[in-house]
């Protein structure tokens, strides 16, 4: 599917991406990105945590190209967002992977690779002009991470991404209902009952079938089985929990820094740092996980106070404006990772909607950061907070 030109006139936020997802490809697949665990409760909290955040901004003063640079494991990066892993992104679009990190990469920032990917760790490296990330899980036994984890070495990848909230899938109920694994499924018996829907996205079928359909997990090979079949990984994901056991022997193979993502608690982040990660991600895995836990956002303060400044602390969950990227700054986050966001982006319009998502949260955190009255980002503290923020 060639990729649609965007209209900046009629995307101006990322909400208005999400409505053209929606539209363009089957609830199936727009129902895995957009929804959360259980009732999604904390989905929905992720979110209203930002809205209920307020700024006390400065008056009477007056900047404009406000510094948005920043330092994120010695990669100076264009501004504090650094796109997620999100798994099962080539069924939204057939740039998938590959169109996701040519859009960070031109736009001078950090892709995450996700384990559950349809495009080779290699063949993204070859398609992105910044610096890559590989985030991992366990799927295939620690043979195949490890083959995997040697691979992103070989290629260049310059940290890894140990996710540490998935000891198994939450259980994401519109999936179910909407026929998620019936798509991953090579059988079409599976897949009668959902077809209206599907057929309905003439485009997408036909950008899918041109793709070759569901691909293989070619950054997951088992030994002696080869590479995972998507359809496989649900059952895969129920026995492949990374403990801080795995966290140990990843580190005495990786020469690079470790990113310890999935953790609301401050002991949990001692635990990291003492561990030997680089830099921890506060996030609850966007709402997807154990439903009723903190948003991020309110986590992030406890988690900064423990690890003391030792390792950098990102965070994720919610992101959806540039005002958004502002207060978690203020709250002491060196950045945060947006997947959702992006996301939308690629269902809509492929590399060319991932494009203009991240484009719109960098000039609404310009924005953000003149009408602050904040020449830099790195002056952002929780004084720019509303009374319940600041300490």
């Amino acid at each position: 599917m060639p990729n649609r030109k965007l209209n900046p006139s009629s995307i101006v936020n990322i909400e208005d991406l999400r409505t053209m997802a929606e539209r363009r490809v089957p609830r199936s697949v727009f129902d895995y990105l957009d929804g959360g665990a259980d009732a999604e409760v904390t989905l929905a909290e992720n979110c209203r945590a930002f809205r209920e955040t307020t700024f006390r901004p400065r008056g009477g003063v007056a900047v404009y190209n406000c510094k948005t640079t920043v330092s994120v494991l010695g990669y100076e990066i264009a501004f504090p967002a650094i796109l997620a892993p999100v798994s099962y992104i080539r069924l939204m679009h057939a740039d998938g992977e590959a169109g996701v990190a040519r859009a960070a990469g031109q736009a001078g920032t950090i892709y995450t690779l996700p384990t559950i990917s349809g495009h080779k760790l290699e063949d993204v490296k070859a398609a992105s002009t910044g610096p890559l990330w590989y985030q991992v899980y366990l799927i295939g036994g620690r043979q195949a991470a490890e083959g995997a984890i040697d691979r992103a070495r070989r290629a260049g990848y310059s940290a890894l991404v140990l996710t540490l909230d998935t000891p198994l899938a939450g259980k994401r109920e519109r999936d179910p209902r909407n026929g998620m694994k019936e798509l991953l499924a090579p059988a079409l018996l599976p897949k009668a009952r959902f077809l209206p829907n599907i057929l309905a996205h003439p485009r997408w079928l036909a950008s899918f079938l041109l793709d070759g359909g569901v691909p293989k997990l070619g950054n997951v090979v088992v030994p002696g089985k080869g590479p995972m079949d998507l359809v496989d990984v649900g059952a895969a994901l129920s026995h492949a929990g990374a403990s801080w056991e795995d966290l140990r022997w990843i580190r005495e193979m990786w020469p690079g820094p470790i990113v310890a993502k999935g953790l609301l608690t401050g002991d949990d982040a001692r635990r990291a740092v003492d561990e030997g990660a680089q830099a921890v991600v506060v996030s609850n895995h966007g709402g997807r996980q154990l439903d009723c836990v903190s948003a991020p956002l309110h986590a992030l303060p406890e988690v900064v106070e423990a690890v003391g400044g030792q390792v950098e602390v990102l965070m994720d969950g919610g992101v959806r404006r540039g005002s958004d990227i502002a207060k978690a700054i203020c709250l002491g986050a060196r950045a945060v990772l947006i997947g959702r966001a992006y996301a939308y982006g690629l269902a809509a319009a492929g590399e060319a909607g991932v494009a203009r998502a991240i484009q719109i949260l960098k000039d609404d955190l310009d924005l953000t950061l003149t009408l602050l009255g904040c020449a830099s980002i790195d002056q952002l503290d929780a004084t720019y907070l509303g009374a319940a923020h600041r300490r």
